[in-house]
């Protein structure tokens, strides 16, 4: 377990940011995992009981929930003016206590605050996805900040408490104190990314085998031909299925919760308004060792649908040397107000690749465990294998 030894809680950090920290190669850009540690050693992160090491990820920390959920009646954003738990206290229906273990309902919104704190310093900033897990479960997650006017960010400087939206949509789903659903990424000031500087680390790394759609990212496109001897192309989730205890790997079978989908001659897909799909990427994708990507959640350019609620890939995600060569990206797909084809090949999504402010320690499936390295189509821990 990882503490600091700062015992107050929204500590001043301003004036212990250098340019460039101690042994940092770059003075912007995403903090790897032991720059994430030094945060929580320097009193920037924080929790009671102190931070556990498994927390830290190569490029992201795990975010708990805490002790109590709040059902609320809708979303909100508390403004620049308001802080969350005024706003709970209007909008809340009641409390639920997660201390043992409690149900979330499919179709309603709650507010969870989380364990950790931050003490930014005015140079880091924050920004937060669902874990892949969440995703794959159709669970909808955002991070919320006092005084916060935009889901899922941490502005530089930041000082206060923070809290995660939950909204189970297609399954219920058993969470409790310490489960973990969401995490933040840290960026140290405003590093930019080009199209000419994914171009290049194409070329010098291969982010994707064949040929690289480039344009305000890397284009992932969808794979509907599928598996060459059985045509499994993806599974559409099954409503009214069933109970997912979040904390639990491997207990639950895949009959029961998904609908397996088969190519069919056309080679395209119909997704159904507000049903939820699993489904792959064409392309094996690659995250080289120095770098840190997020795929864009939706774009509507490419249709009316949402695509990868949880789109952070950590550095060595794909890489020969960690185990994932051949890794595709699993891709989380619902569609909106009206049935939209997707045939394929077709763009569906694109990832955004930034620099680490220095090579990380350990990479994505290097001796971590990471239950997606080298993964092609591949439902969450939480189900059977094959």
């Amino acid at each position: 377990m990882t503490e600091n030894t700062n015992q107050n809680l929204f500590p001043d950090t301003d004036t212990q940011t250098p340019q460039r920290a101690a042994g940092q190669t770059h003075a912007v850009g995403i903090l790897p995992a032991h720059g994430i540690a030094n945060m929580i050693r320097d009193g920037q992160i924080w929790a009671g009981g102190g931070i556990d090491d498994d927390q830290i990820q190569p490029a992201s920390l795990d975010l708990r929930l805490a002790e109590t959920a709040y059902r609320v009646r809708a979303s909100f954003l508390p403004g620049a003016t308001g802080s969350v738990m005024d706003k709970i206290n209007k909008l809340a229906y009641h409390q639920v206590d997660l201390r043992h273990g409690a149900v979330l309902e499919t179709g309603c919104v709650y507010l969870v605050p989380l364990k950790e704190a931050l003490a930014l310093p005015e140079r880091t900033a924050g920004f937060a996805n669902p874990k892949s897990s969440t995703g794959r479960i159709d669970v909808f997650t955002r991070l919320i900040t006092d005084f916060g006017s935009a889901f899922d960010t941490v502005p530089a400087g930041y000082k206060g408490h923070l809290y995660l939206e939950v909204s189970p949509r297609t399954f219920p789903i058993l969470v409790r104190a310490g489960s973990r659903l969401s995490q933040l990424r840290f960026r140290r000031g405003s590093p930019s990314h080009s199209d000419a500087e994914t171009k290049r680390l194409h070329e010098e790394t291969g982010l994707v085998d064949g040929a690289a759609n480039i344009d305000q990212g890397l284009g992932v496109s969808i794979d509907l031909r599928g598996d060459a001897h059985t045509g499994l192309v993806g599974y559409r989730g099954k409503r009214h299925a069933g109970l997912i205890d979040v904390d639990q790997k491997g207990a639950l079978p895949v009959s029961q919760y998904w609908e397996p989908i088969y190519r069919d001659d056309t080679n395209e897909i119909i997704l159904d308004p507000d049903e939820f799909y699993i489904l792959a990427s064409r392309e094996a994708v690659t995250i080289p060792a120095s770098y840190a990507a997020e795929m864009v959640p939706f774009n509507p350019l490419v249709g009316e649908f949402r695509v990868h609620y949880a789109g952070f890939f950590d550095p060595g995600f794909g890489m020969n040397e960690a185990g994932g060569a051949g890794s595709r990206a699993v891709l989380e797909v619902r569609s909106r107000e009206v049935p939209f084809i997707l045939e394929h090949g077709q763009i569906i999504g694109r990832l955004i690749y930034e620099r680490l402010t220095d090579m990380p320690r350990t990479l994505y499936g290097s001796g971590l465990n990471s239950h997606y390295q080298a993964q092609g189509l591949k439902l969450s821990k939480h189900f059977k294998s094959d």
